[in-house]
């Protein structure tokens, strides 16, 4: 716990004029709950790290300041090892989490802006398995930056044109005949998807077909009123079935669209090739050479004038650093990209831009899922929708075993809760950076590292409320609020305190090494070390005090379990 580590320096300090040094967290417990290193401290009293130790114990073992939040104070070897007054250490740590309560750990604001940008769709298919894991790790790294100070912004580019999008719209003109999503029942972007795969197959049969996608694209950027009505009725579909899977999701962004900005990104590349940033090469095309870098030389823009991706990727930075002047800006983008950002924040130096140092890609790894589990109709890309409202029928299968006589609207209700809370909290566990495979059975079980099992020590906790205040006409702040909390005394309830006290520390770090599965696998932590007290410790007792003081404990676990699944994304259940 901070406030235990602030005493210490504070007494250190005080006590023997020692300042800024080091404390570190024993690697075991039986080491001590701190220790002080003592080999920086040879130089400032011209003796050995083992002596130092033994004689700042002699004259720290008699401190009252010492003896009030720490019960021994041993000397190993070169470390000073501290061992906190357990007692205090437990009051001090439910007592901050009660008056906190969904505050605690939460810092206050600081002038930080931090953007984050996911999920970056294409308007002519739904959105897929990466894009599930690009908005969940967006959402999560999003919510704990809020959390920790700072000030961030989920912003997200919408690419709604080029070749990719023609597709869609070129097999919509050979066989939509006047179809509309309203008329065949089928969510509006799944429909402007089911014409992307139409095309492909389209291309096989009929290679010839690349040439009428050529034309179309020439006559968009010309303005042509009728393939320009087609576009905006196409991407009025995608982005409309977009909307409806980020409101499950409960994510929310401001969108940048790629046909509103590509333009801009042409005229940087140009005045840059004015002012030498950038060459020609050979072949007539723009080009960045980034061979002292080592990334080779990257075309800007091509030989008959048309931009790459990384053009509107330029412009779009400038454009966010002049509306928002981050100081932080993350693209939340799969690892395959490495040398993409690699490259544009290159280029950022070379424009001299004032961000240039301040962007950060936060690469994440591929998921995929058991063999022949929820193939697509394309059979290689899964759908979000598709994927979720899978987990949702089986969700609903295990509700429908366990409670029969609920109703129809409350099982729908918890599966949909316990589905995304199964599917996010799976997702979120992993490192980003490592590629992991999705299993829907896996991911509900109510054993081991998973979602409804984090979400099942929150409900348990909650029944043990609602039984506890049964017939008592006593709210239960109030009925605890006095509790005694010396009474606990066990090594579980010191335990279970230790890694509560922990929470703002796990939150900080997961928020600055861009790594959800910290916050994830400390929830996971938390729920075993609270089942282990669960199992060992009767709260509710024939001893009253005891009982307030353990509902007291259960309360600021139930506190931070919370606090840890909304940090996620996920909502908590009160009923399993």
């Amino acid at each position: 716990m901070k406030y235990f580590e602030d005493k210490l320096r504070y007494i250190l300090k005080k006590e023997l004029n020692l300042d800024n040094v080091d404390i570190e967290i024993p690697p075991d417990s039986k080491l001590g709950d701190y220790a002080l290193p003592c080999f920086s401290l040879s130089k400032i009293f011209k003796k050995s790290p083992q002596i130092i130790a033994i004689e700042l114990r002699d004259n720290l073992n008699n401190n009252n300041e010492i003896k009030k939040y720490f019960e021994l104070v041993k000397a190993d070897g070169p470390y000073l090892n501290f061992f906190v007054n357990k007692s205090k250490y437990i009051e001090e740590t439910l007592k901050l989490i009660f008056k906190k309560k969904c505050k605690f750990g939460k810092k206050k604001k600081e002038k930080i802006v931090v953007l984050i940008e996911s999920p970056g769709p294409n308007t002519n298919k739904p959105l897929h398995l990466g894009h599930l894991r690009n908005i969940l790790l967006g959402q999560s790294l999003f919510n704990m930056t809020n959390f920790i100070g700072e000030k961030a912004h989920l912003v997200n580019i919408v690419n709604d044109r080029g070749v990719h999008i023609c597709k869609s719209m070129l097999a919509y003109q050979k066989f939509g005949d006047k179809l509309t999503p309203e008329k065949t029942g089928i969510k509006s972007d799944h429909f402007v998807g089911d014409f992307y795969v139409k095309y492909n197959q389209l291309e096989k049969t009929n290679p010839e077909v690349e040439k009428e996608i050529q034309e179309m694209l020439i006559k968009w950027e010309r303005g042509d009123k009728e393939i320009l009505r087609l576009w905006r009725q196409m991407n009025k579909w995608a982005l409309s079935g977009f909307k409806e899977t980020y409101k499950r999701l409960n994510f929310k962004t401001k969108d940048y669209f790629e046909s509103k900005i590509y333009l801009k990104g042409k005229e940087i590349v140009l005045d840059g090739l004015k002012r030498g940033i950038f060459q020609k090469d050979e072949n007539g095309a723009i080009i960045v050479d980034l061979s002292k870098e080592g990334l080779g030389k990257k075309v800007l823009l091509r030989s008959e004038g048309t931009a790459v991706y990384i053009t509107q990727d330029i412009y779009l930075a400038k454009l966010r650093y002049d509306e928002y002047k981050f100081d932080k800006m993350i693209y939340v983008v799969g690892n395959e990209q490495e040398y993409h950002f690699k490259v544009l924040f290159e280029i950022f130096k070379k424009l001299k831009w004032p961000f240039a140092d301040k962007c950060y890609h936060f690469a994440y790894g591929m998921v995929a899922l058991p063999e022949g589990k929820m193939k697509s109709r394309e059979g290689k890309v899964i759908d979000a929708d598709n994927l979720i409202d899978q987990v949702v029928e089986e969700a609903k299968n295990e509700i429908k075993k366990r409670y029969p006589n609920l109703s129809e609207n409350e099982i729908n209700q918890r599966a949909e809760l316990i589905a995304l809370s199964a599917i996010k909290f799976f997702f979120l566990k992993y490192d980003p950076m490592k590629d992991f495979v999705f299993n829907p059975n896996e991911s509900l079980s109510f054993e081991g590292e998973t979602g409804p099992y984090v979400e099942y020590a929150y409900a348990r906790i909650n029944s043990v409320f609602k039984k506890f205040l049964e017939n008592k006409k006593v709210n239960l702040e109030d009925y605890i609020k006095d509790a005694n909390l010396s009474l606990l005394k066990k090594i579980n309830e010191f335990e279970l305190s230790k890694l509560l006290s922990n929470f703002p520390e796990i939150i900080e770090n997961s928020s600055k090494k861009m790594n959800p599965s910290i916050l994830a696998r400390y929830l996971i932590d938390l729920v075993k070390a609270f089942g282990s007290f669960y199992q060992n410790n009767p709260i509710i007792s024939s001893d009253e005090e005891l009982t307030k003081a353990r509902l007291y404990l259960t309360y600021c676990v139930q506190i931070v379990i919370k606090l840890g699944l909304n940090l996620l994304g996920i909502k908590e259940i009160s009923e399993m």
